[in-house]
């Protein structure tokens, strides 16, 4: 018995040793507990086709990180106050970022998390001049904690379009909310480039949704064509001048290949949803260490030419032989 207990006491001593050893193992820290999974916060300005497509991308993109994200999108109706009403609440919340899609969006995001005094960080998705928007220093070094991705309608391309559908044309006619910084930005390119080729721009500011027919209807009679810009309120409630323009046998120009999709006749396209993915890159480089100060705004201009055939043959355009290139989409195939 004796022997017994010497033996069961040389085991449970070795045990010991053992045991203290293996919490040795690492310098005797203990093992690292695992970190805390990144969550992020989507907040889209409200939901039309071009705006999905970007969210698209970005989710894309978070999902091949890992990285989890909740998503809240303004109404059609109430898109500002939405969106401000969310941005103030993620500003306080648990996120590690927020991801803002659209200009009205990311100015919300931006504006919350600075009064609520948060670290957390910006990443905008679509926004075509931050500049004026207000929520960037500048495009190479943004100095705020925000920067994200701009959507630079190619105009000179898109005016160059109408100038080949419609070679004769001699008036060409945009509708814009008046409060949104990206068209009036844009508005100022689009101007230049049509004086460019003798073509008058005639412009019809709204200051919401609400005044879009009324708008479309004095507009529509004074132009040979419409083209629309990355505005979201005139993007959105696209069909209302759709109907009156065809009514009236003139053409209407989208800003992206959804907008032609939907009876536009043509555009010089961006790809939304790899403008989305290139956010969501952009974001995970943060997420991972990046400073969103000085990571330089990435400005997207490559644009594809995109026709609806459907379209070109109600209106009796010929679609010449300098567009043979452009991607050629039916209104039937889109539906």
């Amino acid at each position: 018995m004796k022997k017994f207990k010497r033996v069961l006491a040389v085991l449970i001593s070795a045990l010991l040793v053992a045991a203290m050893f293996a919490g040795c193992s690492n310098g005797g820290e203990k093992e690292p507990e695992d970190e805390k999974a990144a969550n992020v916060a989507i907040l889209q300005f409200m939901p039309h086709s071009s705006l999905d497509n970007c969210t698209e991308g970005v989710i894309k993109a978070l999902d091949a990180a890992g990285i989890g994200h909740h998503l809240e999108i303004g109404s059609s109706g109430s898109a500002v106050s939405d969106c401000q009403s969310y941005a103030e609440k993620m500003a306080v919340s648990d996120y590690d970022m927020i991801i803002a899609v659209a200009t009205p969006a990311a100015i919300s995001a931006f504006s919350a998390v600075k009064s609520a005094s948060s670290s957390i960080p910006v990443v905008f998705c679509a926004v075509s001049d931050p500049i004026e928007a207000g929520i960037v220093e500048s495009l190479e070094a943004p100095g705020n904690n925000c920067t994200g991705t701009a959507d630079a309608i190619d105009l000179k391309g898109q005016v160059a379009l109408i100038k080949a559908l419609q070679p004769e044309i001699k008036k060409l006619g945009v509708l814009y909310t008046t409060s949104e910084p990206n068209s009036i930005s844009q508005i100022r390119t689009l101007e230049a480039e049509c004086e460019a080729v003798g073509i008058e721009l005639i412009t019809q500011g709204i200051t919401d949704a609400t005044e879009l027919a009324s708008a479309s209807a004095s507009l529509i009679p004074k132009v040979d064509a419409l083209t629309n810009l990355t505005d979201n309120n005139v993007v959105d409630n696209m069909g209302v001048f759709l109907q009156q323009a065809e009514e009236a046998e003139i053409p209407v120009y989208g800003s992206e290949i959804e907008q032609v999709k939907k009876g536009c006749l043509a555009s010089a396209s961006l790809d939304y949803v790899a403008l989305g993915e290139q956010t969501g890159k952009m974001a995970v480089d943060i997420l991972n260490g990046g400073n969103p100060a000085s990571t330089p705004v990435l400005t997207v201009m490559d644009s594809f030419t995109v026709i609806n055939t459907d379209i070109a043959e109600k209106l009796g355009i010929t679609i010449p032989d300098s567009l043979n290139d452009a991607e050629k989409i039916t209104t039937a195939a889109a539906e």
